[in-house]
């Protein structure tokens, strides 16, 4: 099972509740269906866990973290409502650290949802939804209320799509990697920034972290919301 030698001990992140650790400054979450690869990545065996590494390459969750994002509110028995959840690569690390929640994942293309039903079998705690991220009260009747809202939906009006569904769904917490290039190619991406923070402060959402995820994603910030 382990592909690499360990060459240091399998250190748990502070303010992950044990749910996300480090080992040569890569970064794992313990399998919820061990033995299973989502997009190929490391399988470690240790004692009786399996760790699945956690590529920030491929996926922009990872990203905050391993540019030192300080702020994960999902939680191991969170309900996390998923915008976004594409083919599952991150939704999947999302189940590992929420294995006694349920993670809601919402994606609108036909051929992305059905690979993600696919990675979703291995995993009970995560519910496939064929729906648009944009229109919450499609999918209300299948979601009941979530503690966090995490938005990888790469079109305009980003911040606006994660406060109605913040809304819809009494979260307390959202996260949104807002693509400045899905809002508008022409304008600098630390302005689009900008205004996506000040849209989440006038919608009721306290700032509790922005992050640039560069070098792993161009034009990228991950914002972290608490309703006040």
């Amino acid at each position: 099972m382990n592909e690499y030698p360990l060459t240091g001990s399998m250190e748990p992140l502070e303010f992950a509740e044990g749910t996300v650790f480090t080992e040569r400054r890569r970064l794992y979450t313990v399998s919820a269906a061990p033995g299973v690869r989502t997009y190929g990545e490391h399988l470690l065996a240790i004692g009786d866990s399996e760790y699945r590494e956690w590529d920030p390459r491929r996926s922009k969750l990872a990203a905050y973290l391993a540019n030192g994002g300080k702020i994960l509110p999902i939680k191991h028995d969170s309900r996390v409502l998923y915008l976004g959840a594409s083919s599952g690569t991150t939704p999947s690390h999302v189940s590992d650290i929420a294995r006694d929640g349920t993670v809601y994942c919402v994606e609108f293309a036909p051929r992305m949802f059905r690979e993600l039903v696919v990675n979703s079998k291995p995993r009970p705690n995560m519910m496939p939804i064929l729906a648009d991220a944009t229109k919450p009260s499609e999918y209300e009747f299948m979601v009941s209320g979530v503690d966090v809202v995490y938005q990888d939906v790469a079109q305009k009006n980003q911040a606006d799509i994660l406060a109605d569904n913040m809304d819809k769904f009494s979260a307390k917490y959202g996260m949104v990697a807002v693509k400045a290039r899905s809002e508008d190619v022409s304008e600098n991406p630390k302005a689009i920034f900008k205004k996506a923070e000040s849209r989440l402060r006038e919608r009721g959402f306290r700032i509790l972290d922005t992050l640039s995820l560069e070098p792993y994603e161009d034009s990228h910030e991950m914002i972290v919301v608490e309703r006040q």
